[in-house]
């Protein structure tokens, strides 16, 4: 599945359904833009779970403020589930979905 964006705006209407992995991210943050690369990969190879990127930037803070600025936030059917921070590698990542998907 391919990657979704998500601003303040459009956030909440991304999030229903199964499994939403949500990476907030910072142009300016090193692990960040490590990472970028491996959640792509990761999407592409997962796609039953929707996978979403939010630059967290001058208009974008009113989301990253509500769930306190975590790196990666799992959900479910719309409500928060889980909550990782730190970088992952390709199969860090892959494993904890299979265990969101449990």
């Amino acid at each position: 599945m391919a990657l979704e964006h998500a601003n303040d705006t459009n956030f909440d209407s991304m999030l229903g359904g199964g499994i939403t992995l949500v990476d907030f991210w910072a142009s300016w943050c090193g692990p960040c833009r490590m990472f970028g690369p491996i959640f792509e990969t990761v999407s592409d190879e997962i796609p039953d779970v929707k996978f979403v990127k939010f630059e967290i930037d001058e208009t974008n803070r009113r989301t990253p403020a509500k769930y306190g600025i975590r790196s990666i936030l799992a959900f479910k059917g719309g409500e928060l589930i889980e909550a990782r921070t730190g970088l992952m590698d390709a199969d860090t990542l892959t494993q904890w979905i299979n265990e969101l998907k449990g």
